[in-house]
């Protein structure tokens, strides 16, 4: 790892950004974030904010609307291809930081980092592009078009399982919009998130164009989702809050984007190569220790090939080291203690209600909140480990007789999100695609990993199926269109 530039070599207390100054919080009191691959180590404390901050937050950035929208669509994006840049020269520095706050090994941090960086600069050359149609008109000396306007002062709410990335992908376009921002990022790992708006301010960001406010969701969060000068939320968690979320938000109109959980398959078929379906699946499952919404959660095995695969994949399994992510492991650590106690409870769960457990299931004896890579068998499609989301390296392999069974096993869940097949027939393929449940369809490829210049989002419960997140898109939901009639 290169020397850092920017990185504090003691725990850093870190502020609160609104209308372009680092402020303490009312409250005096700040929370601190460790390491979960040795949580002895305080990384840094962030303010611990109280309704009142947040308020403040959102009184400077309705403050800011105005002037922010008017602002020439190409300037605003200037500051956003900025951002990028200044991201981009801190990328060592933020991919080490966001090891020891969320515990991503230093690859899959780095990916991230870049993924945040790559945002900034697509949006910021999507600003010369943004811009109204025009129509032909059905009279006589009238000119018809429509404009696009940003909405106001939007609330973000983003988690912590992707620290850097998915404040990226919310800011960037909002901002770029025309839209006054504040974003409350997770308590678990809120540093990235800040780095961010270090970087708007640096890059020239006008004061209360956006705003960073830590703390709990209940305070926080509450505040920006029945603030009245609030216009929109844009909320990224579980499908539980989520839920609350939206009824608060919508309850004085607020126009409201959710992306929620998953439950996300993989059908393996009989045509597959075995040994390939099985990298294609653990690398899903396992990856960023099965801390992603689109995480794979289900095999779904043809019976012909099924004893095979759950060996193969169960030696995937097997063969991962988890450890520090700054040491080059496999697999990192859950980000807390009470995520590692969740995936355990399931893995207890999953045994109580007799599947079989053919690789990993046991807690790590050692510093940090590790569990070992668990592959399950003889799983029922109405078992627990089948139906609920697990956020944690937990792999539930199920039998099925043929593509049918398959398909409907797939879409058995009350979660939508990602879904993947593996195959070589060419028909299931296509099928797949047209009947699977889900907002993003994949053929030979693993559930996980996404493109930024196309939409995301889900069906069902992992979604408000309003509007899609990333890409053209991502625009649209912080716009509204205006019709224009000239006559002349």
């Amino acid at each position: 790892m290169p020397a850092l530039g920017h990185y504090p070599t003691m725990a850093a207390e870190q502020r609160n950004y609104i209308d372009g100054e680092w402020t303490e919080a009312e409250t005096e009191e700040t929370m601190t974030v460790t390491n979960p691959a040795s949580p002895a180590e305080v990384v840094a404390s962030y303010q611990s904010s109280s309704a009142a901050d947040a308020a403040r937050a959102i009184e400077a950035a309705a403050g800011a609307a105005d002037e922010w929208a008017a602002t020439p669509a190409p300037e605003r994006g200037q500051i956003l291809t900025e951002t990028s840049r200044i991201l981009a020269d801190r990328k060592d520095e933020l991919t080490e930081l966001l090891v020891r706050e969320e515990g991503k090994t230093t690859g899959e941090a780095g990916g991230e980092v870049q993924r945040a960086i790559d945002i900034f600069s697509y949006y910021g050359a999507k600003a010369s592009d943004l811009g109204g149609t025009v129509k032909s008109a059905s009279g006589p000396r009238t000119n018809l078009y429509t404009v696009t306007e940003p909405l106001g002062v939007v609330g973000l709410i983003t988690p912590w399982n992707y620290p850097i990335a998915i404040p990226a992908w919310k800011l960037a376009p909002a901002l770029v919009t025309g839209n006054a921002a504040v974003l409350k990022p997770a308590s678990e790992a809120p540093g990235v998130a800040h780095a961010i708006f270090e970087a708007l301010d640096e890059a020239g960001l006008p004061d209360g164009a956006a705003n960073f406010v830590t703390g709990s969701g209940s305070t926080v969060g509450t505040e920006l989702v029945t603030s009245e000068e609030v216009d929109a939320i844009s909320f990224t968690g579980s499908t539980a809050v989520g839920t609350t979320v939206y009824d608060q938000a919508t309850e004085d109109g607020k126009r409201v984007q959710l992306e929620m959980g998953g439950k996300n398959p993989t059908i393996v078929s009989d045509s597959a190569d075995v040994e390939e379906a099985a990298e294609i699946v653990a690398s899903g499952a396992f990856g960023v220790t099965g801390q992603a919404c689109t995480a794979c959660s289900r095999a779904i095995v043809h019976t012909d090939i099924y004893d095979e695969f759950v060996d193969a994949v169960a030696a995937e399994a097997d063969a991962i080291e988890p450890g520090p992510g700054i040491e080059g492991s496999d697999m990192g650590p859950h980000v807390s203690e009470d995520e590692l106690e969740g995936t355990l409870e399931y893995i207890d769960i999953a045994q109580e209600d007799g599947a079989s457990l053919v690789a990993g299931g046991n807690e790590l004896d050692r510093e940090g909140y590790y569990v070992e890579p668990t592959v399950f068998a003889d799983v029922e499609p109405s078992m627990r480990l089948a139906q609920e989301e697990v956020f944690g390296p937990v792999l539930a392999v199920l039998e099925v007789e043929d593509f049918e069974d398959a398909l409907e096993v797939a879409n058995g869940v009350d979660y939508g999100l990602s879904a993947s097949i593996v195959t070589d027939n060419h028909t299931e393929a296509n099928r797949f695609i047209d009947e699977i449940e889900a907002g993003v369809a994949k053929v030979n490829a693993k559930t996980t990993g996404l493109e930024l210049h196309v939409p995301f989002g889900g069906m069902k419960g992992s979604s408000s199926e309003t509007w899609r997140e990333q890409g053209d898109e991502g625009l649209e939901f912080y716009t509204i269109e205006k019709t224009v009639y000239d006559n002349y």
